[in-house]
Formats: structure tokens, C-alpha cells, sequence
């Protein structure tokens, strides 16, 4: 295994990589309307000092440090850091209300936060006055507003302090089998559990990543980091490693600014979720369909010709000639828009629609998509380079045994597996059996080993009459339809399914303009004719599943499930059971026979 290479604990071996480059680039981020890169040797020096700082204000070697920043270089080097102090990184997503952080806080019993922004520290306060075992604060940004009770410290005074304190000696002490962090999973189901992931769990990733993407050439290699850091994925797959290979991060300013990111940092490699690639190919398409003309029957004969090349194997010999030139006027400018280079484009955390993924393959795009879960540190599967299957999740990385239970089930087995849930040895019995990771989830293996999902085990909604439903199957035929933005279905222990919907606000704007409207979804959903457009999608979806999987009837919500509401987690997956809480009264009135039916 590669992992033999990379040393022993995660500092030292981001420690190895800045001692072959020191002055190399390792971290970027827009300050002052221009991009600066910290070097590996900065990036080595900080996250020394102030480890150095943590341990001198009371920070002992097992204590769990709260870590809430949004992406830049300090999330980097506050994590090495509080490595480096022999403590435990616990991230928390920056969309956490106060109740949230409070949670986390007592839960995982913290000794220390260290926060960036005041806006962050806003919603950081009131939890921690609540947060008893809280000793030390360190703000990354001056604050208007500082806590009573912990001992605080500020960034820049804390590596001026450093200075002339000892080393902390920690990083010589850490092996693999000690713990590196604490990552709360979304809690779609529940209250959060802090899954406790030791040194060995990510090394044993990245070592399976290296393998797995070593056939691109992994020299001198670029990431724009732009998902929350505080998530397995993009802790693991964003930041170890390419701190693991030596490679550069640039920090994206935010989603919004995205596209103009990609052309400044120009990544070789970039991870992404489904819905990002979702948002870029609708726009892409609105783009065509405005330019109109040759350009899109050019970009269209692409899609087609790509799209032939995937599912049949190879183009007749008669369309090569057309296809090389569509590399040129379409392919490539395309690859412009992610920066040029790029050599891979891994998607994750969610399920990527077969659509979705062949639109970007036929285009020429590196797409590679995988599947993990946080347990797993979390990367358990992957379609390498050169060989991707767009309806699977590709294979085991190496190191990573999977094997299909006899209800279907995935489970897993190998050196990724976490070490367990943080004060929680009933969940973590239930989790981890004979040394496999129950995953919940539903697939199966082919005859080359790719794994494919076909179901979430845990939310198969049994109706009245035994049928068993697939939330996650009749969810992506709705939200496929262009008039759904999205989807939830009920009908555990009842007679039919039933569904909310919040229509795709696109369609609900051009439906609206269409007809001289003024009002916003509040007045077009009680519209009739607006309801039969929904109840046709509805029905469209309806006629590719079985009669018992159909929606029979469904309500129009009149605003979006939203993170700021709590009804979806941070990375986007819906939380059944809280939307089920607060659209109880809708979803019963949907069963007396109130509603649109279809």
C-alpha cells in the first residue's frame, strides 16, 4: 500500500511535502482584491506556532478544538495546528444556527474554538455561552463582540507570541490509530454523530486516491476548494490530499463567483457535488438556446456524436472527421470554462443523474464519480481515469473490500473504516458488525466489480399494504421533469404515496411572464392551469414507475426547503424527518383527499 509512504500522521505527512518545496505555493486566497499564495514553508512555520500558542493556553493532547471558519488558508493551518497540539479537529459548517454549534460544542465536550469572521461569531456566542467545558477562543479576524468566560486570542498576536514558546513535540507522538477529528454527519435522520476519524482512516484514502488517479500523472497539480471543508469530502478529497502530493489550493470566494475562480486558478483536478454540474448544464443550455444559429446545432451535434462514442463504444468511421473538428469549435471551450487543464472532475456526496454525468462526458469533460460516506473517511469507491462508467460509482478503491449482504445492503470493510461514534457505542455496535461497515444503502456489483446504488435501505417507506417504495427512485424521476425544483414523498403505513412540491422557480417566472402575472409563487400556485402544468410532470415521472410507486397525490410548496430553515442539510440532502414535522398538517390533508390528485 502507498500508505507505507506518507509517514505517520497526517502533519507529518503534509510535513514531508513543504520540506520538498518550501518556497513553492501551497495555499491561495483573494486579499485585497488580488490572489496571494502562502508558501509551504509559511504554511509550515503557522500551523507550528500556533500549536505553540494552543498548547500554552490549555490545550491538552485529546482535547476536541471546535473549528469554524469559512475556506481559506487559516482552516488549513488551524487543522495542522491543532493536530500539531496533539488535540482533535471537530469542523463545524459555517450554516449552523446557534442551537446547532451549541450542540456540537457540548456533544464533543470542546476545550477550544478558534472562528474567523465576526458574521460567524455572531451565532458562535450564544452557543457558547451555553458550552461550559469552552476554555480558549482564537479568532482568526478581529471581533466586535468577545465571549465572557473562555480566555480569547486573535491570530496574528498568537503567531507574534509563538515565538518564543517551545515546540509542542506532539506530531512525533501521533500514530495512525490515534484520532485526527471528529466529522458530524448532516443528521438527515436525527441529531448529529461525531464519527471519529483516526490518522490511519484518512491516510488509507488518500493512499487509495493516489492509485486511483496516479495514471493521470500527478506532478505539480492545482485544486479550487469551494465545498465546506467542515464535510468529510472535501476535508479528505480537498485538502490532505493534495497537501499529501505536494499540490496547490486555491480558495474559491464562494460559490457565486465560481466561474471566474475556475479561470483564475485554472485546477487540474476539482471535486464537486451533482447540483453544481446540475446548474452548469442548465445554464450551458440557456446559453445555446440564446445564441441560437450553427453555434448550437454545433454544440448539439457534440452532445450527440459524444454521447454515441460513450454508450456504443467508438463513432462509425464516417463521423470522426466531424467529431475531431467539434473538439475544436465546442469541446474545447467548454474545458475553457473549467480553466483548460483540467485532467479530473470527481463528483460526490450525492447521486449524479445519468443524464447529468453524459451531458459533461459527451462534452469532452474528465468526469470521474464516486461514493463514500463519512465512516468510510469517506471515499469507499471510484471510476478511474479513462474508464468511467457513468451508472456506477466505479470500484473499491484499493485497500477498500465491498461486499453485498443478503438484503442488498453495502457493506464495507478495510482500513478507511472509522474508529467509531463519539459517545455513542449503541449506534457504533450497529454500524460497524463483524468488522464491515453497514452503510444503509442498497447496490450491486458487476462482473468487473463497479458498484451501483440503487437504493437508501434506511428510507424505503413501507405502505399499508407491504409495498415497499424507494423515496430516492421516485425523487429523481420528479425533480427530472424541468417544471420540479424538488421533491419529497410520503407513505410509510399508508394506502398511496403522496408528495410535496416546489416547482422550479425558472419555469414558474416564464409561466407567469407568459400570462402578464405580476405575483410571485405565492398567488401562481393556487392557479389551476399552473397546477395541471405540475400535475402533467408529475404524471410524466408517474408513467415510468410501477402503480404503487406512483404519486397519487401532491401539495404546491409555495417557498423552497432551504439549510437556513434546517430542512436540508448542508450539502443538500433533504431531512425527511424535520420536513415530515413541519408539513404534517399538509401532507394528512393530502390523504383526505384534499390536494391535486393525478
Amino acid at each position: 500500500m502507498a500508505d507505507a509512504d506518507l509517514g505517520r500522521n497526517l502533519v507529518e505527512m503534509a510535513m514531508r511535502s513543504a520540506a520538498r518545496r518550501p518556497e513553492a505555493p501551497c495555499l491561495w486566497a483573494k486579499r485585497d482584491g488580488g490572489w496571494q499564495a502562502w508558501s509551504w514553508a509559511r504554511v509550515a512555520a503557522e500551523s507550528a506556532a500556533i500549536a505553540r500558542w494552543l498548547r500554552a493556553h490549555g490545550i491538552e493532547p485529546g482535547d476536541r478544538v471546535v473549528l469554524l471558519s469559512e475556506n481559506r488558508p487559516e482552516w488549513a493551518i488551524a487543522d495542522l495546528a491543532i493536530m500539531q497540539a496533539g488535540a482533535i479537529t471537530v469542523p463545524a459548517y459555517t450554516t449552523n444556527p446557534p442551537a446547532d454549534h451549541a450542540y456540537l460544542l457540548n456533544h464533543s465536550e470542546a476545550r477550544g474554538v478558534i472562528c474567523s469572521t465576526p458574521s460567524l461569531a455572531r451565532r458562535l456566542l450564544p452557543a457558547l455561552a451555553e458550552a461550559p467545558t469552552v476554555a480558549t477562543v482564537l479568532f482568526i479576524e478581529p471581533q466586535p463582540t468577545l465571549p465572557s468566560g473562555p480566555q480569547v486570542g486573535f491570530w496574528d498576536s498568537a503567531l507574534a507570541e509563538a515565538a518564543a514558546l517551545p515546540p509542542t513535540g506532539e506530531e512525533e507522538r501521533l500514530e495512525k490509530h490515534d484520532v485526527a477529528c471528529f466529522i458530524y454527519t448532516s443528521g438527515t435522520g436525527g441529531r448529529p454523530k461525531g464519527v471519529m476519524l483516526t490518522h490511519g482512516n484518512i491516510m488509507s484514502n488518500i493512499a487509495g486516491a493516489i492509485r486511483l488517479l496516479e495514471r493521470i500523472g500527478l506532478e505539480d497539480e492545482v485544486f479550487l476548494s469551494f465545498l465546506p471543508l467542515s464535510h468529510a469530502y472535501e476535508h479528505t478529497a480537498g485538502l490532505h490530499f493534495p497537501l499529501a502530493i505536494g499540490a496547490q489550493i486555491w480558495y474559491a470566494e464562494g460559490v457565486e463567483h465560481l466561474a471566474a475562480n475556475l479561470l483564475d486558478a485554472r485546477p487540474t483536478i476539482l471535486t464537486c457535488v451533482p447540483r453544481l454540474l446540475e446548474v452548469m448544464r442548465e445554464r450551458m443550455l440557456q446559453q445555446v438556446e440564446r445564441q441560437g444559429g450553427l453555434r448550437a446545432k454545433l454544440f448539439h451535434l457534440a452532445l450527440e456524436l459524444g454521447r454515441r462514442r460513450y454508450e456504443q463504444g467508438r463513432l462509425l468511421p464516417h463521423l470522426l472527421p466531424a467529431d475531431l473538428l467539434l473538439d475544436r469549435l465546442v469541446r474545447r471551450r467548454v474545458a475553457e470554462r473549467f480553466g483548460g487543464r483540467l485532467k479530473a472532475l470527481v463528483s460526490g456526496g450525492a447521486a449524479l443523474k445519468y443524464e447529468v454525468g453524459l451531458f459533461f462526458v459527451a462534452l469532452g469533460v474528465p468526469l470521474l464519480q464516486g461514493y463514500g460516506q463519512t465512516e468510510a473517511s469517506p471515499v469507499i469507491s471510484c471510476n478511474p481515469p479513462g474508464a468511467c462508467r457513468i451508472d456506477t460509482v466505479g470500484p473499491p478503491l484499493e485497500g477498500v473490500e465491498v461486499r453485498i449482504g443478503a438484503d442488498g445492503e453495502i457493506l464495507v470493510r478495510g482500513p478507511n473504516v472509522m474508529k467509531g461514534y463519539w459517545k455513542d457505542e449503541v449506534a457504533t455496535q450497529q454500524a460497524l458488525r463483524d468488522g464491515w461497515l453497514h452503510t444503509g444503502d442498497v447496490g450491486a456489483l458487476d462482473p468487473d466489480g463497479y458498484l451501483r446504488i440503487t437504493d437508501r435501505k434506511k428510507d424505503i417507506l413501507v405502505l399499508s399494504g407491504g409495498e415497499n417504495v424507494s423515496p430516492q427512485r421516485v425523487e429523481g424521476l420528479l425533480v427530472y421533469q424541468p417544471e420540479i425544483a424538488q421533491a419529497v414523498i410520503f407513505g410509510d403505513q399508508r394506502p398511496y404515496v403522496v408528495a410535496l412540491i416546489v416547482p422550479d422557480a425558472r419555469f414558474a417566472e416564464e409561466f407567469a411572464k407568459r400570462r402578464g402575472w405580476t405575483g410571485g409563487l405565492e398567488e401562481i400556485g393556487e392557479n389551476a392551469e399552473f397546477r395541471a402544468a405540475i400535475a402533467a410532470a408529475v404524471e410524466r415521472a408517474n408513467a415510468q414507475l410501477s402503480p404503487f410507486e406512483r404519486v397519487r397525490r401532491f401539495a404546491i410548496l409555495k417557498r423552497p426547503l432551504t439549510i437556513e430553515e434546517g430542512l436540508m442539510t448542508p450539502t443538500l440532502k433533504i431531512r425527511r424527518h424535520l420536513v415530515l414535522q413541519q408539513y404534517r398538517a399538509v401532507l394528512d390533508g393530502l390523504y383526505d383527499t384534499r390536494g391535486s390528485a393525478v
